[in-house]
Protein backbone atom coordinates (compact mmCIF):
# COMPACT_ATOMS: atom_id res chain seq x y z
CA UNK A 1 0.00 0.00 0.00
CA UNK A 2 1.37 3.44 -0.95
CA UNK A 3 2.59 5.09 1.87
CA UNK A 4 3.06 8.91 2.84
CA UNK A 5 6.38 10.43 2.33
CA UNK A 6 8.84 10.71 5.51
CA UNK A 7 9.54 14.49 6.86
CA UNK A 8 12.55 15.86 5.28
CA UNK A 9 15.40 16.98 7.35
CA UNK A 10 14.74 20.03 7.37
CA UNK A 11 13.09 22.55 6.28
CA UNK A 12 13.04 26.42 5.29
CA UNK A 13 11.81 29.53 7.72
CA UNK A 14 10.43 31.26 5.05
CA UNK A 15 12.95 33.74 2.61
CA UNK A 16 15.40 34.16 6.01
CA UNK A 17 17.81 31.56 5.34
CA UNK A 18 17.35 30.04 8.29
CA UNK A 19 16.15 25.69 8.81
CA UNK A 20 14.78 24.05 11.12
CA UNK A 21 14.06 20.17 11.97
CA UNK A 22 10.64 18.71 12.20
CA UNK A 23 10.33 18.62 15.43
CA UNK A 24 11.09 21.20 17.90
CA UNK A 25 11.80 21.52 21.87
CA UNK A 26 9.34 23.65 23.92
CA UNK A 27 10.89 24.64 27.09
CA UNK A 28 7.22 26.20 29.18
CA UNK A 29 7.48 23.43 31.20
CA UNK A 30 11.28 24.61 31.61
CA UNK A 31 10.86 26.48 34.94
CA UNK A 32 8.06 24.56 36.45
CA UNK A 33 10.35 21.56 36.49
CA UNK A 34 12.91 23.23 38.78
CA UNK A 35 15.69 23.07 36.05
CA UNK A 36 18.46 25.19 36.67
CA UNK A 37 21.40 26.27 34.71
CA UNK A 38 23.34 23.42 33.85
CA UNK A 39 20.15 20.90 33.50
CA UNK A 40 19.13 23.31 30.98
CA UNK A 41 22.17 22.74 29.14
CA UNK A 42 21.70 19.44 29.54
CA UNK A 43 18.35 19.24 27.80
CA UNK A 44 19.85 21.54 24.79
CA UNK A 45 22.38 18.45 24.29
CA UNK A 46 19.92 15.92 24.33
CA UNK A 47 17.87 18.07 21.97
CA UNK A 48 20.64 18.45 19.48
CA UNK A 49 21.46 15.12 19.69
CA UNK A 50 18.10 13.95 18.47
CA UNK A 51 18.18 16.21 15.62
CA UNK A 52 16.40 18.81 17.27
CA UNK A 53 17.32 22.34 15.75
CA UNK A 54 14.50 24.58 17.25
CA UNK A 55 13.79 25.37 20.35
CA UNK A 56 10.59 27.58 21.51
CA UNK A 57 10.29 29.60 24.79
CA UNK A 58 8.02 32.16 26.03
CA UNK A 59 8.23 35.85 27.94
CA UNK A 60 5.62 34.40 30.05
CA UNK A 61 6.78 30.77 30.52
CA UNK A 62 7.54 30.42 34.33
CA UNK A 63 5.72 33.73 35.48
CA UNK A 64 3.23 32.14 37.77
CA UNK A 65 5.95 30.04 39.78
CA UNK A 66 8.91 30.97 41.97
CA UNK A 67 10.46 32.93 39.17
CA UNK A 68 8.24 35.00 37.71
CA UNK A 69 7.87 36.60 34.10
CA UNK A 70 10.50 36.04 31.86
CA UNK A 71 11.92 33.14 33.89
CA UNK A 72 12.04 30.46 31.05
CA UNK A 73 13.92 33.50 29.02
CA UNK A 74 16.61 34.05 31.62
CA UNK A 75 17.16 30.25 32.48
CA UNK A 76 17.83 29.87 28.79
CA UNK A 77 19.86 32.93 28.62
CA UNK A 78 22.02 31.41 31.89
CA UNK A 79 22.64 27.99 30.25
CA UNK A 80 23.75 29.86 26.93
CA UNK A 81 26.22 31.60 28.59
CA UNK A 82 26.90 28.26 30.68
CA UNK A 83 27.80 26.92 27.18
CA UNK A 84 28.69 29.61 25.15
CA UNK A 85 29.70 26.67 22.26
CA UNK A 86 25.73 26.07 21.96
CA UNK A 87 25.27 29.52 20.18
CA UNK A 88 24.94 29.19 16.58
CA UNK A 89 23.70 25.29 16.93
CA UNK A 90 20.03 26.36 16.80
CA UNK A 91 16.98 28.67 16.16
CA UNK A 92 15.98 30.34 19.09
CA UNK A 93 12.54 31.29 19.34
CA UNK A 94 10.15 33.06 21.79
CA UNK A 95 7.13 34.56 22.07
CA UNK A 96 5.51 37.83 23.63
CA UNK A 97 2.34 40.13 24.01
CA UNK A 98 1.28 38.63 27.09
CA UNK A 99 1.08 41.12 29.41
CA UNK A 100 0.02 39.94 32.99
CA UNK A 101 -2.63 41.14 34.69
CA UNK A 102 -3.60 42.26 31.64
CA UNK A 103 -4.79 39.66 29.19
CA UNK A 104 -2.76 40.37 25.92
CA UNK A 105 -1.18 43.50 24.65
CA UNK A 106 0.27 44.08 21.47
CA UNK A 107 0.64 48.32 21.36
CA UNK A 108 3.58 49.40 19.42
CA UNK A 109 5.41 50.95 22.91
CA UNK A 110 4.35 47.60 24.61
CA UNK A 111 5.96 45.74 21.63
CA UNK A 112 9.36 47.30 21.52
CA UNK A 113 9.44 46.91 25.57
CA UNK A 114 9.24 43.48 25.05
CA UNK A 115 11.46 42.31 22.50
CA UNK A 116 14.04 44.44 24.03
CA UNK A 117 13.51 42.59 27.60
CA UNK A 118 13.53 39.44 26.00
CA UNK A 119 16.91 40.44 24.05
CA UNK A 120 18.33 41.21 27.46
CA UNK A 121 17.20 37.83 29.33
CA UNK A 122 17.96 35.79 26.41
CA UNK A 123 21.54 37.49 26.34
CA UNK A 124 21.16 37.96 22.45
CA UNK A 125 21.55 40.22 19.75
CA UNK A 126 19.09 38.61 17.64
CA UNK A 127 15.78 36.72 18.04
CA UNK A 128 15.86 34.41 14.78
CA UNK A 129 12.39 34.28 14.96
CA UNK A 130 9.93 36.16 17.47
CA UNK A 131 6.41 34.95 17.78
CA UNK A 132 3.19 37.53 19.10
CA UNK A 133 1.71 34.71 21.43
CA UNK A 134 -1.83 35.51 21.47
CA UNK A 135 -4.11 38.59 19.07
CA UNK A 136 -4.69 41.61 20.79
CA UNK A 137 -8.18 42.34 20.45
CA UNK A 138 -7.46 45.91 20.55
CA UNK A 139 -4.43 46.58 18.57
CA UNK A 140 -4.96 47.43 14.73
CA UNK A 141 -3.06 45.30 12.52
CA UNK A 142 -1.49 47.94 10.99
CA UNK A 143 0.19 49.13 14.21
CA UNK A 144 1.33 45.71 15.18
CA UNK A 145 2.74 45.44 11.54
CA UNK A 146 4.42 48.79 12.15
CA UNK A 147 6.43 47.78 15.61
CA UNK A 148 7.40 44.54 14.55
CA UNK A 149 8.88 45.74 10.86
CA UNK A 150 10.67 47.98 12.83
CA UNK A 151 12.17 45.43 14.97
CA UNK A 152 13.24 43.27 12.05
CA UNK A 153 14.94 46.56 10.16
CA UNK A 154 16.70 47.20 13.61
CA UNK A 155 17.86 44.07 13.59
CA UNK A 156 15.99 42.61 16.58
CA UNK A 157 14.49 40.22 15.26
CA UNK A 158 15.67 38.00 12.03
CA UNK A 159 11.75 36.26 11.29
CA UNK A 160 8.16 36.50 12.17
CA UNK A 161 5.51 34.58 13.39
CA UNK A 162 2.45 34.07 15.24
CA UNK A 163 0.46 32.05 17.53
CA UNK A 164 -3.12 31.49 18.42
CA UNK A 165 -4.39 33.44 15.45
CA UNK A 166 -7.10 32.84 13.44
CA UNK A 167 -7.01 32.73 9.86
CA UNK A 168 -8.64 36.64 9.29
CA UNK A 169 -6.21 37.57 12.18
CA UNK A 170 -2.93 36.29 10.24
CA UNK A 171 -4.46 37.46 6.78
CA UNK A 172 -5.35 40.98 8.60
CA UNK A 173 -1.69 41.11 9.88
CA UNK A 174 -0.08 39.80 6.74
CA UNK A 175 -1.76 42.80 5.06
CA UNK A 176 0.38 45.14 6.37
CA UNK A 177 3.59 43.66 6.97
CA UNK A 178 6.26 44.49 4.64
CA UNK A 179 8.41 41.21 6.43
CA UNK A 180 6.10 38.32 5.83
CA UNK A 181 5.35 35.80 8.53
CA UNK A 182 7.16 32.33 8.26
CA UNK A 183 5.44 30.38 11.14
CA UNK A 184 2.07 29.84 12.80
CA UNK A 185 1.49 28.05 16.45
CA UNK A 186 -1.70 26.60 16.85
CA UNK A 187 -2.99 24.11 18.85
CA UNK A 188 -3.11 20.69 17.33
CA UNK A 189 -3.12 17.07 18.17
CA UNK A 190 -4.58 13.85 17.30
CA UNK A 191 -7.11 15.04 19.83
CA UNK A 192 -7.13 18.50 18.58
CA UNK A 193 -8.23 18.77 15.37
CA UNK A 194 -9.71 21.74 14.38
CA UNK A 195 -6.95 23.33 11.98
CA UNK A 196 -6.90 20.63 10.13
CA UNK A 197 -10.80 21.12 8.92
CA UNK A 198 -11.58 24.27 9.43
CA UNK A 199 -8.77 26.10 6.74
CA UNK A 200 -6.16 27.11 9.30
CA UNK A 201 -3.47 24.48 7.57
CA UNK A 202 -4.81 25.05 4.52
CA UNK A 203 -4.11 28.94 4.70
CA UNK A 204 -0.75 27.94 5.92
CA UNK A 205 0.04 26.10 2.37
CA UNK A 206 -0.86 29.37 0.57
CA UNK A 207 1.21 31.65 2.42
CA UNK A 208 4.27 29.10 2.98
CA UNK A 209 4.11 29.43 7.18
CA UNK A 210 5.71 26.38 9.09
CA UNK A 211 3.05 25.40 11.13
CA UNK A 212 4.26 24.62 15.08
CA UNK A 213 1.71 22.30 17.03
CA UNK A 214 1.94 23.14 20.65
CA UNK A 215 0.16 20.52 23.35
CA UNK A 216 0.59 17.76 20.29
CA UNK A 217 0.10 14.65 22.92
CA UNK A 218 -2.98 16.92 23.76
CA UNK A 219 -1.71 17.36 27.34
CA UNK A 220 -0.72 14.14 28.02
CA UNK A 221 -4.19 12.29 27.06
CA UNK A 222 -2.80 10.74 23.91
CA UNK A 223 -0.61 8.85 26.19
CA UNK A 224 -3.29 8.23 29.11
CA UNK A 225 -6.94 8.29 27.01
CA UNK A 226 -9.63 9.38 29.38
CA UNK A 227 -12.75 9.07 27.70
CA UNK A 228 -14.18 6.89 24.73
CA UNK A 229 -13.14 9.33 22.14
CA UNK A 230 -9.16 9.60 23.51
CA UNK A 231 -9.28 5.94 23.28
CA UNK A 232 -10.37 5.19 20.16
CA UNK A 233 -8.09 7.91 18.94
CA UNK A 234 -5.42 5.93 21.18
CA UNK A 235 -6.24 2.67 19.41
CA UNK A 236 -5.71 4.15 15.56
CA UNK A 237 -2.48 5.37 16.87
CA UNK A 238 -1.32 1.79 18.57
CA UNK A 239 -2.23 0.47 15.38
CA UNK A 240 1.04 1.82 13.52
CA UNK A 241 2.98 2.10 16.57
CA UNK A 242 3.23 -1.27 17.68
CA UNK A 243 4.92 -2.78 14.76
CA UNK A 244 6.89 0.05 14.18
CA UNK A 245 8.22 -0.67 17.55
CA UNK A 246 7.70 3.19 18.73
CA UNK A 247 6.13 4.83 21.61
CA UNK A 248 2.29 6.23 20.57
CA UNK A 249 3.71 9.49 21.42
CA UNK A 250 5.87 9.40 19.19
CA UNK A 251 3.18 7.77 16.38
CA UNK A 252 1.15 11.21 17.49
CA UNK A 253 3.97 13.42 16.16
CA UNK A 254 4.71 10.90 13.18
CA UNK A 255 0.88 11.66 12.31
CA UNK A 256 1.37 15.31 12.32
CA UNK A 257 4.18 15.45 10.51
CA UNK A 258 2.39 13.34 7.58
CA UNK A 259 0.17 16.10 6.84
CA UNK A 260 1.42 17.89 3.75
CA UNK A 261 1.48 21.21 5.58
CA UNK A 262 4.85 20.07 6.71
CA UNK A 263 3.48 20.22 10.61
CA UNK A 264 6.40 20.43 13.52
CA UNK A 265 5.53 19.24 16.77
CA UNK A 266 7.20 20.97 19.57
CA UNK A 267 8.00 18.14 21.80
CA UNK A 268 7.14 19.37 25.61
CA UNK A 269 9.03 16.98 27.74
CA UNK A 270 12.10 18.02 29.85
CA UNK A 271 13.37 14.42 30.26
CA UNK A 272 16.27 13.36 27.80
CA UNK A 273 14.74 10.07 27.35
CA UNK A 274 11.91 11.07 25.97
CA UNK A 275 13.17 13.82 23.96
CA UNK A 276 15.47 11.18 22.00
CA UNK A 277 12.38 8.86 21.65
CA UNK A 278 10.18 11.60 20.34
CA UNK A 279 12.96 11.32 17.54
CA UNK A 280 11.61 8.08 16.63
CA UNK A 281 8.78 9.41 15.17
CA UNK A 282 10.84 10.55 12.17
CA UNK A 283 11.06 6.67 10.87
CA UNK A 284 7.65 5.93 11.20
CA UNK A 285 5.72 5.55 7.84
CA UNK A 286 2.15 6.03 7.52
CA UNK A 287 -0.32 5.20 4.66
CA UNK A 288 -3.41 7.31 3.62
CA UNK A 289 -5.70 4.45 5.47
CA UNK A 290 -4.10 4.04 8.77
CA UNK A 291 -3.62 8.14 8.68
CA UNK A 292 -7.49 8.83 8.06
CA UNK A 293 -8.44 6.22 10.61
CA UNK A 294 -6.69 8.26 12.98
CA UNK A 295 -9.02 11.50 11.57
CA UNK A 296 -12.13 9.11 12.10
CA UNK A 297 -11.79 8.10 15.41
CA UNK A 298 -10.30 12.07 16.31
CA UNK A 299 -13.56 13.56 14.74
CA UNK A 300 -15.67 10.38 16.29
CA UNK A 301 -17.82 9.91 13.09
CA UNK A 302 -17.22 9.00 9.88
CA UNK A 303 -15.79 11.46 6.87
CA UNK A 304 -18.71 12.25 4.33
Amino acid sequence: MHEIPLPPAARPLGATGLSISPLAWGMWRLVDEGCDAEDTVRLIHAALDAGITLLDTADIYGFDGKGGFGAAEELLGAALQRDSALKGRFVLATKGGIRPPLPYDQSPFYLVQAIDASLRRLGVERIDLWQIHRPDLLAHPQEVARALDSAVAAGKIAALGVSNFTPAQIAALTHFLDTPLVSTQPEISPLRIDCIENGELDQAMQLGLVPLAWSPLAGGRIVAPDDARALAVAAALDTVATPAGVSRAAAAYAWLMAHPAGIVPIVGSQRPERIAEAARALSVRWTRQDWYAVLVAARGAPLP
